[in-house]
């Protein structure tokens, strides 16, 4: 099973529960799953994060550490979006006439899907997003889209049983 990351599994992560300096075993264990092959993220969501600045300029953890280069050639996803794909998750998933407006809310969710969408028998995505099926359109959330389209979502905590993490991993 491939896991495909949203950018928030990693930066509700640095922020809530395995900072970087607390917890640096996570980090390593993250690299070393992209380095094996079952963990990866699509370029446009790694961007999310990889540019992330503080308010004085500088990056901040995060964008550090996936500005390093064996963690993105570990966990960089080599692969292209397919338009017909990234479409199909944006006019199905969220909304068959979404606005200029709504198309800047919903971001860059529906690449994420879109891959999974390439081979959901062996692909899942992981997001920190929970399901809220009432929210329509635009606000729509990741696992109900996946849900939606035949395609397997969990969390932070599933991937990390699944995976089995833990501090003593080495």
């Amino acid at each position: 099973m491939l896991y495909l990351l949203d950018a928030n599994t990693l930066i509700d992560a640095k922020r809530d529960y395995f900072q970087f300096k607390r917890v640096p075993e996570f980090w390593t264990w993250i690299v070393h799953q992209g380095e094996i092959g079952n963990v990866k993220i699509p370029i446009e969501i790694y961007e999310e994060f990889e540019e992330a600045r503080k308010p004085d300029g500088s990056r901040d953890d995060l964008a550090e550490w996936a500005a390093n280069k064996q963690t993105k050639n570990a966990l960089l996803l080599e692969e292209t979006a397919d338009p017909e794909l990234v479409s199909k998750v944006t006019y199905e998933g969220y909304a068959p006439d979404p606005t200029d407006d709504e198309l800047a809310t919903i971001g860059r969710d529906p690449f994420l899907i879109s891959y999974a969408l390439t081979d959901s028998d062996n692909m899942t995505v992981v997001s920190t997003e929970s399901s809220r099926p009432s929210r329509k359109r635009a606000n729509r959330q990741v696992p109900d889209v996946c849900a939606d389209l035949g395609v397997r979502c969990i969390n932070n905590f599933q991937l990390i049983n699944e995976l089995d993490f833990s501090t003593s991993w080495k």
